[in-house]
């Protein structure tokens, strides 16, 4: 991880926070002594953030494929209701 900023620091060297981010990974902004955000670059974010293959090809890749579940719901209504 990155550098750790004080709030108000890194609002007065958000130029700075961001190129460091960039060059040297995601940097931490603490509000109140506590870590608040983290500062990354888009291409960090971005493989963070989406799947590396389809929700398709993950299941077809499965190792539970062709396993013979039993996924029929149960006619057990629950518990009684009274009015």
């Amino acid at each position: 991880m990155g550098k750790v900023w004080q709030l108000q620091e890194a609002k007065n060297r958000f130029s700075e926070v961001v190129e460091s981010a960039l060059r040297s990974g995601p940097q931490t902004v603490t509000r109140h002594g506590k870590e608040a955000v983290v500062v990354v670059s888009a291409e960090t974010y971005k493989k963070l953030t989406h799947p590396r293959t389809r929700l398709s090809k993950f299941f077809h890749n499965s190792p539970l494929r062709g396993v013979d579940l039993d996924i029929e719901r149960s006619k057990d209504t629950g518990r009684e209701v009274s009015f």
